[in-house]
């Protein structure tokens, strides 16, 4: 989980640097190597500026923008309003991302966090590497019709091949697909408990107890099915293949 904050994290703040402690703000040295580096007053505006980012981040650009929406879309379709709660679904969907990006995660910090941090290299090498995993994982996720949407909106032009791609019309174009593939599985996860919303509906108002709830009814048969089929282990085991299909 630390080394998927710190490649995060070096992933938006390609303005740090190792440098010397020094008074000025804006201090701008040139190494032997041609390497740029920056005064640390200049390091610390750079970090708290990308530390208000990093939540945004940590959603926009793992998966845990459809894991959040499809155990949303589940507690709606079991008619569970406040059961688990929010902080369990958002604490859920938060080890569940870890789980999966695990190995982006671990691919970023020996790449490009731990060689700055080791100081072997410059923070626009190691910020450019450790980008590289997330840059993969994004690409392998998005629709080729979401970027040719946003490159075309941007005036950007014909795009050759996957590493053409830039990050400004990466991330938007990865975010959308995930609504629409997070949409997708919940729309097919709705439909079995939508069929016995409709099955107690019938047989209530064909036996005439048109003043009784069908949600009432239902409520019980859907968590009996949901627990029947182990609904939670194959869902998460269905949510975390789904990323490396």
């Amino acid at each position: 989980m630390i080394r998927g904050l710190l490649a995060l994290l070096l992933v938006l703040m390609p303005l740090m640097s190792m440098a010397e402690p020094g008074i000025p703000a804006l201090t701008l040295t040139t190494g032997e190597d041609g390497g740029q580096n920056y005064s640390v007053t200049l390091q610390i505006l750079a970090l708290m500026t990308v530390l208000t980012l990093l939540p945004a981040a940590l959603m926009m650009m793992t998966s845990f923008t459809r894991i959040i929406i499809v155990l949303s879309i589940l507690r709606q379709a079991m008619g569970v309003q406040s059961t688990p709660s929010n902080q369990i679904l958002i604490g859920l969907s938060l080890f569940l991302t870890f789980f999966i990006m695990h190995p982006v995660f671990d691919n970023a910090y020996q790449n490009g966090v731990k060689p700055y941090m080791d100081g072997e290299i410059q923070v626009l090498d190691a910020a450019e590497k450790a980008s590289t995993p997330f840059k993969e994982f994004m690409l392998a996720q998005t629709r080729e019709s979401d970027i040719e949407l946003f490159a075309s909106i941007a005036g950007h032009g014909t795009i050759d091949s996957a590493e053409d791609v830039p990050f400004s019309l990466l991330l938007p174009a990865f975010v959308t697909s995930e609504l629409k593939t997070a949409f997708q599985i919940g729309f097919l996860i709705f439909i079995p408990f939508l069929i016995i919303d409709l099955v107690v509906a019938s047989v209530l108002m064909a036996m005439g107890m048109m003043m009784l709830s069908p949600m009432l009814i239902s409520l019980p048969f859907k968590l009996m099915l949901f627990v029947l089929i182990d609904g939670w282990a194959l869902l998460m085991g269905t949510l975390a293949s789904s990323f490396y299909v």
